[in-house]
């Protein structure tokens, strides 16, 4: 295998192409030979237009390849616009953290416009990154998006405030102390998995304050955690930030001040909630009737996909007037939401998808008839992502 792929690996550099994406994941198995390194050295061009570089999974075994190769690339392309690293893993012996992380800073600093920094950690949740991130320096005039995931906090985030032109981040899977990093001006802000402890909440509302009228994407996603009312933090979006075109909460409590806060986004465009039932069934049918009555009539896409939401599906048809284009739900299996669906469509006229997540138990004959009147699909299919 490894003597298979250092041929084909020659053969393609040595045709004469171009390689504009490069996705490497190495394992203990691949190591690339001398003559790789040659064709490299021959064949300039190979590298030359290079702009999205992933490197994920380096091995102790192969680390001295890998470093070969990331020196190649910082001596030959400036043009790589998106750099992730993936399963990034800080435990080696230091001379080979040195060769490795002196490499990967080279490529960084060696780039004229990178725009785009991906950093995975792993199950260790790594603190130390070795100036990598401090690298990052040599891009504060270019870079827009940072993304961080499965890491701990590290001084070395602190370089992203003079990252002038950052307006992306993205924190997934990250340790609660990393919320420190959460002090910038932004249009996008992503939190999955995040502790919504008390220091969290603080940190993200100021975020949300700084931006003001410029964030316009958000993202709280969080698994174990309920985000409740948490009046900071929906007061903060309510007074700060009326350009949010994009939403998306799970595990919050269907609430007067969520509903408020919605009402009041005149801009939205895309809305995603996942909301947790701990109220009596006769104020949640009353809740549902309110959220459909007040959605704004900007919104076009509605991802409501709860099991829970099902017994629901009908008072939410007959209130809804958003002029929504995609709808995606858990499932449709009565005559009852068939009914209240069809008299949406012929009321509104712009529903032009239905995601369905049981798609494939959908009974025939209300697939029949309401195929008569929006397209229905699998819902993974048409899910929208910021």
């Amino acid at each position: 295998m490894h003597y298979i792929i250092n041929l084909l690996f020659k053969l393609f550099i040595e045709s004469g192409a171009t390689l504009y994406i490069l996705d490497l994941h190495f394992s203990e198995f691949l190591e690339f030979s001398p003559e790789i390194f040659y064709s490299l050295g021959e064949n300039k061009q190979f590298f030359s237009q290079l702009q999205n570089l992933s490197l994920g999974v380096i091995s102790r075994f192969n680390i001295e390849s890998v470093a070969t190769l990331l020196r190649v690339l910082a001596k030959n392309t400036t043009s790589i616009r998106s750099l992730k690293l993936d399963g990034f893993n800080s435990d080696f012996e230091p001379q080979l953290l040195h060769t490795l992380f002196y490499s990967l800073i080279c490529i960084i600093k060696s780039q004229d416009q990178l725009r785009k920094f991906s950093l995975v950690g792993g199950e260790e949740f790594p603190t130390e990154f070795y100036g990598i991130v401090s690298a990052l320096e040599s891009q504060k005039n270019s870079l827009q998006e940072f993304i961080v995931e499965y890491c701990d906090y590290s001084t070395e985030f602190d370089i992203l405030e003079n990252c002038k032109k950052l307006e992306i981040l993205r924190v997934r899977y990250c340790e609660t102390k990393l919320s420190k990093i959460l002090n910038y001006k932004i249009s996008t802000l992503e939190l999955v998995d995040t502790r919504f402890d008390a220091s969290t909440i603080l940190a993200i509302a100021q975020i949300i304050k700084k931006s003001g009228i410029l964030l316009q994407r958000l993202i709280f996603e969080s698994i174990d955690e309920i985000i409740c009312e948490k009046s900071l933090l929906l007061d903060a979006l309510k007074s700060h930030c009326p350009n949010i075109t994009y939403l998306n909460i799970t595990n919050i409590r269907i609430s007067t001040q969520l509903l408020e806060l919605i009402g009041n986004l005149q801009n939205l465009q895309f809305l995603t909630l996942l909301f947790v039932l701990d109220i009596p069934e006769d104020e949640l049918k009353i809740q549902v009737m309110q959220f459909a009555e007040i959605l704004p009539l900007t919104l076009q896409y509605l991802d409501v996909g709860d099991p829970w939401f099902n017994s629901y599906v009908d008072i939410f048809f007959k209130h809804c007037n958003a002029p929504l284009k995609k709808v995606l739900i858990g499932h449709l299996d009565n005559e009852k939401n068939t009914k209240a669906l069809i008299e949406f469509c012929k009321r509104n006229k712009t529903l032009k998808y239905l995601g369905i997540n049981r798609y494939f138990d959908l009974d025939k004959n209300i697939r029949k008839e309401v195929k008569k009147y929006v397209t229905l699909v699998t819902y993974e299919s048409i899910i929208v992502n910021c």
